[in-house]
């Protein structure tokens, strides 16, 4: 029994010095097959950047353009693999655990909002929710299953180079994750991310986008008829698809590109424009 004054003591004493030890938070990039986040992945497997792990978001196969998902499984992983990087390609998942793809959704029988820009007649793209549904929530879930909290939020880099500085304006910071930029850190524009993968001996990739997506250029428009007449004879699809549902609904006629007019008749008529930028996609988890 205690002497009086001194309390009992029911079990031993914590030792102060002990701290819990928690694994590392996940620091991955968004990855998504183009320049600039294929030369992040030159620099990690440099050790220029600290970032281990990379995150494919694959809006499905029928979705993405072909030359991106070669780019991935045929170049960028074994290169990630020889330099141990981790590339993990992530899809969105129905509740049955079956994956969902872009194109799949854009063709549902039931679909009455459009999820990709689609232009209307003005030309102004149309709300999305592809980035949200295929992207964002696909890499949120991957980083929420491996640990990441809004206690203990994951580093995620994102490929925007500095010529494009305005697109980081634009990029929403979640909880459960901080937003980095290497390439701003670094002060590099596309051009060097060009020259660092090439020095890498590396193929410069193409601009990553799906290949049906209305904030490709008019010029990018033109290359795909005349290179690539399969995919573009399929957005012909899509977008006459498209247009029947919102017939059906009592909408307005809506478009691939910004000029009011079919795909066909647009490219075919559309003036030249060099320099055109991509205006639409600005947070940085599409085409980089």
């Amino acid at each position: 029994m205690p002497s009086a004054g001194k309390a009992a003591v029911s079990g031993p004493r914590e030792n102060p010095f002990m701290a819990t030890v928690q694994e590392p938070s996940p620091r991955v990039i968004s990855y998504g097959g183009g320049v600039q986040s294929t030369a992040l992945l030159v620099l990690a497997a440099q050790r220029e950047i600290n970032f281990p792990t990379f995150l494919f978001a694959n809006v499905g196969d029928d979705s993405e353009h072909p030359a991106t998902l070669a780019y991935v499984r045929e170049i960028a992983t074994g290169y990630a693999r020889e330099h141990g990087i981790d590339i993990h390609e992530i899809q969105r998942r129905r509740r049955d655990g079956s994956i969902e793809t872009l194109w799949e959704r854009l063709h549902r029988p039931q679909l009455r909002s459009i999820p990709i820009p689609i232009r209307m007649n003005n030309g102004a793209p149309g709300r999305r929710s592809c980035t949200s549904d295929f992207k964002i929530k696909v890499i949120a879930k991957w980083l929420k299953e491996h640990g990441a909290t809004a206690s203990r939020p994951a580093t995620v880099g994102v490929g925007i180079s500095l010529d494009e500085i305005h697109r980081a304006n634009k990029r929403r910071s979640e909880p459960y994750e901080q937003i980095e930029y290497p390439l701003l850190d670094l002060a590099l524009r596309r051009d060097d991310c060009i020259q660092i993968i090439a020095a890498a001996g590396l193929p410069v990739p193409s601009k990553s986008a799906c290949f049906f997506c209305p904030f490709k250029t008019v010029d990018a428009w033109r290359h795909q008829r005349r290179h690539e007449p399969e995919l573009f004879a399929k957005c012909e699809e899509l977008e006459a698809t498209l247009n029947e549902k919102r017939a059906m609904l009592g909408r307005d006629a809506a478009y691939l590109t910004r000029y009011g007019i079919s795909l066909d008749r647009a490219i075919q008529l559309a003036p030249q424009e060099p320099g055109t930028l991509d205006a639409g996609c600005d947070s940085g988890w599409c085409m980089t």
